[in-house]
C-alpha cells in the first residue's frame, strides 16, 4: 500500500527522471523538493515504492528509476495538467485557422502537436461510414480523361482520375452526372455503397456505351466510397523516435513498423479507455499485446459531427505526461470548437 508521502516521491522521481533522464537518488530528492524530511527517511519510502515495483534500480547506482507501473500510477494520481503557455495556445489558434478542408486541418494538426511536444503526432479521422453524400460532380477535362468528384455533409472531398470510358463524349457527361447522382447523392455514404453494389450486380450482359460508361465511373465512386468507409490516421513527426532512439529500452523498429502500417495503431488507439475528461493513456507493457511495450500514447477525444475520435502522441515511456496530455486536450477541444464552427457555417 502506497502512502500520500509515497506517492510524492514517486510524483518527484518521475519528474526528476523525465527532466534529467538520469536515475534518481535520495539525496537529489530532497535536494530538488521540499519534503521536510530526512534523507533516510526518503530513502525508507523509495524502498516501499520499490517493493511495489513502482520503481527500480537501473543498475548498482543508488539511483532509481519509474517502472511502467509506476508511470501507470503517476499518470492515474495527476492532480492536474500541466497548463499550456500563452504562446503555446497561440500557436495552435493561429496554425490551425482558416483550413482549406477537414485534411488540410487535420495535416496541419499533426505537424503542430509534433512541433509542440517532440513526439510522434496521431490523428484520426472520423468515421464516414454514416456520412451523407451532398455532391457528386464529373468534370470532362479530355478525351482521355474524366475528374471525379464528391462531397459529403462531413466536410470530406474526394476527388479521383479516371479514363473516359470508351465511346463517350463530352456530351454525355451531364447524362452520366445525372445517373450517378440518383444513386449516391443525398444518401449516406454506406447507402451509396450498397446501391452501386446493387447497380453493378444487376447488370445485364447485353449493354450500350452509357451502360458501360456508368458502371466505369460508379466503380470508381465505390471505391471512393469505400475509402469514405475506412478507419484512418493521419501522423507526423516519426524522425523524432530516431533523435530519441536512446529513450527506449529495445528497438524503434517495432514503432517505426506500426506507424507505416496504420492498422495496429489505429486497433489502440480504437481500444484505449477514456477518462470522464475523454483522455486516455496507454504505457510501456500496456501496449505488449500490439507490439509497443517500448511505447507510450495519450490521447484526447474530439467531436465532429458525424462521431468522436481521436487525437493522440506516441513517444517513449519516459515522457511528459503532464504537458503532452495537456496539449492533446488543448487541440482536441480546438478541433471540436473548429468542425463545429464549420458545421454551424453550412
Amino acid at each position: 500500500m502506497v502512502t500520500e508521502r509515497g506517492l510524492k516521491v514517486l510524483r518527484a522521481i518521475v519528474q526528476d527522471y523525465v527532466d534529467t533522464h538520469e536515475p534518481v537518488g535520495s539525496k537529489s530528492i530532497v535536494d530538488r523538493h521540499a519534503f521536510g524530511v530526512s534523507a533516510a527517511t526518503i530513502r525508507n519510502d523509495m524502498a516501499l515504492l520499490e517493493d511495489e515495483e513502482l520503481i527500480a534500480a537501473p543498475h548498482t547506482s543508488s539511483g532509481r528509476v519509474p517502472t511502467d507501473k509506476g508511470y501507470r500510477v503517476f499518470v492515474d494520481h495527476l492532480a492536474e495538467l500541466r497548463p499550456l503557455s500563452t504562446a503555446q495556445r497561440s500557436a495552435i489558434s493561429t496554425f490551425l485557422a482558416d483550413p482549406a478542408d477537414l485534411d488540410d486541418l487535420l495535416s496541419r494538426t499533426v505537424r503542430l502537436l509534433t512541433q509542440l511536444t517532440g513526439q510522434v503526432a496521431l490523428v484520426q479521422y472520423p468515421s464516414f461510414a454514416s456520412a451523407n453524400v451532398t455532391h457528386v460532380e464529373l468534370v470532362w477535362l479530355d478525351e482521355s480523361r474524366l475528374l471525379v468528384i464528391m462531397v459529403t455533409d462531413s466536410g470530406r472531398v474526394s476527388q479521383r482520375l479516371m479514363a473516359t470510358p470508351a465511346g463517350v463524349g463530352e456530351d454525355d457527361v451531364p447524362l452520366l452526372r445525372a445517373q450517378i447522382a440518383t444513386l449516391v447523392s443525398g444518401r449516406s455514404v454506406r447507402s451509396g455503397a450498397e446501391r452501386i453494389e446493387a447497380l453493378r450486380g444487376a447488370a445485364p450482359a447485353e449493354r450500350g456505351r452509357i451502360d458501360d460508361a456508368l458502371l466505369a465511373i460508379a466503380g470508381i465512386v465505390a471505391e471512393e466510397l469505400d475509402e469514405f468507409r475506412q478507419d484512418r490516421l493521419v501522423m507526423a513527426g516519426a524522425a523524432t523516435l530516431a533523435k530519441r532512439e536512446q529513450d527506449f529500452r529495445g528497438s524503434i523498429h517495432p514503432l517505426l513498423e506500426a506507424i507505416e502500417e496504420q492498422v495496429t495503431l489505429l486497433r489502440l488507439m480504437s481500444e484505449m479507455a477514456p477518462d470522464e475528461k475523454g483522455l486516455s493513456v496507454s504505457i510501456g507493457r500496456e501496449n505488449e499485446a500490439f507490439g509497443l511495450a517500448e511505447a507510450s500514447i495519450v490521447a484526447s477525444d474530439y467531436e465532429a459531427t458525424i462521431g468522436r475520435a481521436r487525437v493522440g502522441l506516441m513517444g517513449p515511456t519516459r515522457m511528459d505526461y503532464p504537458s503532452n496530455l495537456a496539449t492533446a486536450r488543448a487541440v482536441a477541444r480546438y478541433l471540436t470548437r473548429l468542425l463545429d464552427e464549420d458545421e454551424n457555417r453550412r
